[in-house]
């Protein structure tokens, strides 16, 4: 997927700090965050949402992903949300997680 902005990050192509990544994702600071800490877990196989995958072992990863991510950044509690579609208010057509802690101002 070429024209997809997280392929991208995830092959390198932008200069973005990964806070965690594993075999199964990458874990980066959103830029345009809607809370003090606000993280996106993305899968590094594109799957355009969550209405797309078929793979039961992968999306357990991706949560275990979002526990030591969330570990890694200090987080004791936070929200996790999925934006599945254009009406739900996904933007980029790329699985991703957000990981929402502190002030929230959704």
């Amino acid at each position: 997927m070429t024209e997809c902005i997280f392929c991208k990050i995830i092959n390198g192509e932008f200069n973005t700090e990964f806070v965690y990544q594993n075999e199964y994702a990458v874990v980066f600071k959103d830029i345009n965050p809607k809370a003090d800490t606000h993280l996106l877990v993305v899968p590094r196989k594109h799957i355009e949402s969550l209405n797309e995958v078929d793979d039961e072992v992968l999306l357990g990863k991706l949560m275990m992903t979002v526990k030591e991510a969330a570990k890694v950044a200090g987080l004791k509690s936070f929200r996790t949300v999925i934006n599945t579609g254009k009406d739900a208010g996904q933007e980029v057509f790329h699985l991703h997680i957000h990981i929402l802690a502190g002030s929230i101002r959704l």
